[in-house]
């Protein structure tokens, strides 16, 4: 046996005894969390409680020491509770598919994996399933840091019954893909349109002479260039892993800061954790100055606001609906005291939800 192993071998063993005793108190907090399941069934309670879970991984967090870092502390605890929760019942998470979009990705970021995917052929396929029964909840890109809101899904969160009830932020890391990881006889890029744009730049410097094609996702242009080997794809990870794609350049994203941040939307209505963040959707009468009095009422109680999106009301006039995030709960007694002038005071008034704030 070389130093080396000699070395190895006794720390080897310590982290296989300490992988024995993690399993062991793993398998008891799965019994005691199944436990929890009985009780709640009693009372019909949610399987799935997002501040409960955000709760625990913060406690986690605080009392940390290291040397593990506190992203590494969510990331374990996440999966933990998962595995726990699909002991009590799996939960159906619908997103845009197919398999391999960042949808995808953002609903086992925030679900963890233990969870029954169901893909969706479009965000109107996604707020149907939920609305149907056919999953608890639904996961629907809401804006991206480079090109702005997803405007169809600020016109279904106005339409639709659903709540949001959670919000997880992914930086978006871009490749281009092909079956061989390389141009030979590609003429046709393929991606979402929205990808396309944040990798314009790139795409004009680097690969000028490639025709640019705009499809339902970044997974379906990984799926058709994995089947036609004139196409290249515009992907991410997981969409190369799942259609066997080489890369021929990595994250050729025009911003390297870029992220897209997703909602959660169901009809679970979240109680307040101290961190929290409260959707809007509000519009004002065609009068001078009716915006600046629209949010006087935040300013009057000390509320921040987060974000302010305008998108035409599709009536046929100059009228406009503005999505509105504000800093704390509806519950929240400055935030609750606001949200009531703001009732009368806007000509349309709608809260989307109030959810743990993404700590990203």
């Amino acid at each position: 046996m070389s130093t080396e192993e000699q070395r190895l071998a006794p720390l080897r063993e310590k982290i296989d005894s300490l992988d024995a005793q993690i399993l062991d108190l793993l398998t008891q907090r799965a019994k005691a969390a199944q436990e929890v399941g009985h009780v709640k069934g009693g009372f019909s309670s949610p399987v799935f409680r997002p501040e409960r879970e955000r709760q625990v991984v913060a406690r986690l967090q605080g009392i940390n020491q290291g040397p593990l870092l506190p992203d590494g502390i969510a990331a374990i605890w996440r999966e933990v509770m998962s595995a726990c929760r699909a002991l009590e019942a799996r939960q159906t998470i619908a997103y845009l598919g197919p398999v391999g979009t960042f949808s995808e990705q953002a609903a086992q970021t925030y679900f963890g994996h233990s969870i029954a995917g169901l893909p969706c052929n479009s965000l109107d396929e996604v707020f149907k399933a939920v609305d149907k029964g056919a999953a608890q909840f639904g996961v629907v890109p809401v804006e991206n840091s480079s090109e702005g809101a997803i405007s169809r899904t600020l016109d279904l969160l106005l339409d639709s019954p659903m709540q949001i009830s959670g919000e997880v932020v992914l930086p978006i890391r871009h490749h281009l893909l092909s079956k061989d990881g390389s141009l030979n006889g590609i003429t046709t890029v393929c991606a979402h349109a929205q990808a396309l744009a944040q990798c314009q730049q790139w795409l004009s410097q680097h690969a000028p002479q490639l025709q640019r094609q705009a499809v339902s996702s970044n997974a379906e242009a990984a799926r058709m260039a994995a089947a036609d080997p004139s196409l290249a794809a515009i992907a991410g990870d997981p969409a190369q892993v799942a259609y066997g794609l080489q890369v021929v350049a990595s994250q050729i994203q025009d911003d390297p800061h870029n992220r897209t941040r997703f909602v959660v939307i169901g009809n679970y209505l979240c109680q307040p954790t101290g961190r929290d963040q409260t959707s809007l959707v509000l519009s004002v009468d065609n009068q001078p100055g009716a915006v600046h009095r629209l949010l006087e009422p935040l300013a009057k109680h000390g509320v921040s606001m987060n974000r302010f999106e305008s998108r035409p009301a599709r009536k046929g006039t100059w009228e406009y609906h503005f999505y509105i995030d504000v800093a704390g709960h509806a519950d929240d007694e400055k935030v609750a005291k606001a949200l009531e002038e703001l009732k009368n005071t806007a000509a349309f008034y709608k809260k989307l939800g109030s959810y743990p704030h993404s700590a990203i």
